[in-house]
């Protein structure tokens, strides 16, 4: 996640790819690559299947568990760009340059999980998904290395639509809530906040301890701050090192926590990396707990929409999650309950 302050105001927080390379750790813990694909593809529902007219693409899911989607820009492409809702920017890498011929029209500061940089901007025209076509982007410029894609979709570009994210199938659609099926099928569906553009769940409890929760599509794992890292008695289990989108390393705590409950749902036995991260106070977010909630921990539903219009999250649970243990990694055990 990166926060970038630029010449006319712009403003994004793009959380950076954590590598999860573990520094330190028990004995009897073996560090492994996860794996590229972790959801069981089943039939969808046909009657919350997107309609024929929604964007909807096929998933690649990288190392990173992260999908992309592909966008032309000024008819040239198709390029694979990440869906990041915890990017108020979209991002292009410098690979796309020579390609489209940008050129800089000025500089940002683009302050990520471990960083703050200066960097280049560029303006992009006709970037066209979901059968949208936007103009007069402004666009920090990035290392394609330090992303995992060809750029970055933020919410200057996903505003007024809903993301739907199928990790039974998948899958990810970006289009109007309506066409993608509503409210139908989902067992919980949470109020959020909105700041700076995205979505804070407010109500979550940690513990025992009511912490502000972003759902960010663009991180692997999950990310908390040192003021939730006081007000808990979790467990240490060992260190880990992370590469934010500015190329820099930032190393935390991992630790275990029992539950994460959002409504009637609990997340049960969660890592979470607590770090001293910028992030956090660029989203005025360092002075309560506060949870960036990633990928990994993510995939454990069987659908997420995160609807920017409404204000909402919904949530799909995978059938009997009250007793299925759900495998978040090859050594972190971990599951989904919901009352």
């Amino acid at each position: 996640m990166a926060h970038v302050f630029g010449r006319i105001g712009l403003t994004a927080l793009l959380l950076g790819m954590p590598l999860s390379v573990a520094t330190s750790q028990p004995d009897d813990v073996t560090t492994q690559p996860a794996p590229e694909t972790s959801s069981t593809p089943a039939a969808p529902q046909a009657a919350l299947e997107p309609t024929a007219t929604s964007d909807l693409v096929d998933g690649k899911s990288d190392y990173y568990a992260r999908m992309t989607v592909p966008v032309t820009i000024e008819g040239k492409g198709p390029f694979r760009f990440m869906i990041d809702t915890g990017a108020e920017a979209t991002v292009v890498t410098r690979g796309l340059t020579d390609k489209l011929g940008l050129r800089p029209i000025g500089s940002a500061t683009v302050v990520g999980m471990a960083s703050s940089k200066n960097v280049q901007l560029v303006e992009l025209n006709g970037l066209e998904f979901a059968q949208r076509i936007l103009d007069n982007i402004e666009a920090p410029l990035l290392e394609a290395r330090n992303v995992g894609a060809d750029g970055i979709l933020g919410l200057d570009s996903l505003q007024d639509l809903r993301v739907l994210i199928d990790f039974r199938t998948d899958t990810i659609a970006v289009d109007d809530a309506e066409k993608l099926g509503g409210n139908r099928g989902y067992e919980i569906v949470v109020r959020a906040r909105s700041r700076l553009g995205r979505l804070i769940i407010t109500e979550a409890v940690i513990d025992g301890v009511k912490t502000s929760v972003i759902l960010d599509t663009g991180a692997q794992t999950s990310f908390g701050n040192l003021k939730l890292k006081k007000r808990l008695r979790s467990r240490k289990r060992d260190v880990v090192s992370s590469t934010d989108v500015n190329g820099v390393q930032i190393v935390g705590d991992r630790h275990f926590v029992k539950t994460l409950k959002i409504q009637g749902v609990e997340l049960q036995n969660m890592p979470i990396t607590f770090a001293d991260s910028p992030a956090f106070a660029a989203l005025e977010l360092e002075k309560r707990p506060a949870l960036i909630l990633g990928m990994r921990d993510l995939r454990l539903f069987d659908r997420i929409a995160i609807d920017f219009e409404s204000r909402r999250v919904l949530f799909d649970l995978p059938p009997g999650s009250r007793k299925r243990q759900l495998i978040q990694d090859n050594f972190f055990p971990s599951r989904v309950t919901g009352g």
